[in-house]
């Protein structure tokens, strides 16, 4: 071949001739792993750390939950105890009120059978007679 036609690029150096040596080429790759390695580790020390402190933060809103929860049903159940307490005695207060008005209404109907007793006896006879004819049917 002729010169002149050399294409100049092809005369020059070969691509491969500044290509590292391969101990320096697998010397690079293994500094490169290693810090890939160790950046890997890193990251996962961090995950780690970030879970520890998520599943510590849910510990902690648990327990406050908890505590809230516990509170509020103390409270209700003390205002539970209140008003039963409360109707417990305002009942006892009703029973007390029925029985004097029974007592009064009792003594009231002795009085009036001492002072009418034909009225009464009479009285007595015809509710009896219709209630008779009330339950026979």
């Amino acid at each position: 071949m002729d010169e002149t036609y050399a294409d100049p690029s092809l005369t020059s150096k070969s691509p491969f001739s500044e290509a590292p040596d391969s101990q320096s080429a697998a010397s690079d790759l293994r500094n490169a792993a290693g810090s890939t390695g160790e950046k890997a580790k890193q990251i996962a020390q961090d995950a780690g750390a970030k879970a520890q402190e998520l599943k510590q933060n849910a510990v902690e809103k648990a327990q406050k939950f908890r505590e809230f929860a516990g509170n509020k049903a103390s409270n209700i159940k003390e205002t539970a105890g209140e008003k039963a307490q409360h109707l417990k005695q305002v009942a006892g207060e009703q029973v007390q009120q029925s029985k004097v008005k029974a007592r009064e209404a009792h003594a009231h109907a002795e009085e009036y059978i001492r002072e009418n007793p034909t009225k009464s006896v009479l009285t007595a006879l015809g509710v009896g007679f219709v209630l008779g004819l009330i339950i026979r049917r």
